[in-house]
């Protein structure tokens, strides 16, 4: 969109005006910033230290608008830098979002880290609990056997002195021996079921054991693949902001470049009008005294009112 010229000159005063004051703007803050001190006021300072730097780049920016309506009638920079802007903030947020998956998932990576864990500690006590129920069981069987043995022995003794004591006592040992007999095959066949017990229950914690392994391993091979695409991502984006950097950088040697330029053409004006009035004044003063080239054209004015006056004269 073009404006005329005198609209276009009318903004571009303005907006002088707009950036002489920022400029005041921007020297008031940095006064206010030098005089923050101490660490509670460090928030404080950082704030203003960042509103100058805003002022600073808003004057840029307009005075970069104003030459550019002066010379072209148009304000194609403002959009150019608001559509620069919007590449930056969107920029920007990429890179907020990005970190902020790349901590919610290193945050679950570390959580389920911390449930395998404990899922291991889960599985080591339970193999530390078989172990030590094989060791009660082995305790078990000594002792049973141990048991047995003496019951033996005092039954032998038992017979003995019942043989020798008496014969119906014959029948009361057999009797007892049954009863022995019957106790140890009780006894024999809940050992056999109590081991027979212990034994599948090993086997299937072995075998919880393995997948649970199994398991950990793949969710750990996944979980490092996820981080490793993250990563990639992570550097992609890092070198999109680099290659972004380093366009504004040159945007900005380039803004600068020309705004030098222009300074350098404005003060070359403001010079050569100068010199205008300083010439326009010296001719003034040298042609209301009549120094100079001037002096001999009041010479020959004077010359001409003399004759005419003599010719006056002759007449009457």
């Amino acid at each position: 969109m073009c404006l005329s010229r005198v609209q276009s000159l009318a903004v571009a005063a303005v907006l002088e005006d707009c950036s002489d004051e920022l400029d005041v703007l921007g020297l008031a803050v940095a006064l206010r910033a030098d005089k923050e001190r101490g660490p509670a006021k460090a928030q404080e300072k950082a704030r203003l230290t960042n509103l100058r730097r805003d002022c600073q780049s808003i004057s840029q920016q307009v005075l970069k608008l104003s030459s550019e309506l002066e010379e072209k009638q148009s304000f194609s920079t403002l959009l150019a830098t608001l559509e620069e802007v919007k590449q930056e903030r969107e920029a920007k947020d990429m890179k907020r979002q990005t970190k902020t998956q790349l901590t919610q998932r290193i945050t679950t990576l570390r959580r389920q880290q911390a449930e395998l864990q404990q899922k291991d500690c889960a599985l080591k006590e339970t193999s530390m609990l078989a172990e030590r129920l094989q060791e009660q069981l082995n305790d078990q069987t000594i002792r049973e056997n141990t048991k047995k043995i003496l019951e033996e022995k005092s039954l032998a003794l038992q017979l003995e002195q019942v043989l020798s004591n008496n014969s119906k006592a014959e029948k009361q040992l057999e009797d007892q021996r049954e009863m022995v007999q019957i106790q140890l095959t009780e006894e024999k066949q809940v050992h056999e079921k109590s081991v027979i017990f212990l034994q599948n229950r090993q086997k299937e914690l072995q075998l919880l054991q393995q997948q649970w392994k199994g398991r950990t391993m793949n969710m750990l091979q996944e979980k490092k693949k996820e981080v490793a695409s993250v990563c990639c991502r992570r550097t992609l984006n890092v070198d999109k902001l680099a290659e972004m950097r380093r366009k504004i950088r040159e945007m900005e040697q380039v803004v600068m470049e020309d705004r030098e330029e222009q300074e350098k053409l404005r003060q070359q004006q403001m010079e050569a009008r100068a010199a205008t009035k300083v010439q326009k004044w010296w001719r003034g003063c040298m042609a209301r005294r009549g120094l100079g080239s001037f002096k001999k054209a009041d010479d020959k004015k004077g010359e001409k009112k003399k004759r005419k006056k003599k010719e006056v004269m002759k007449k009457k």
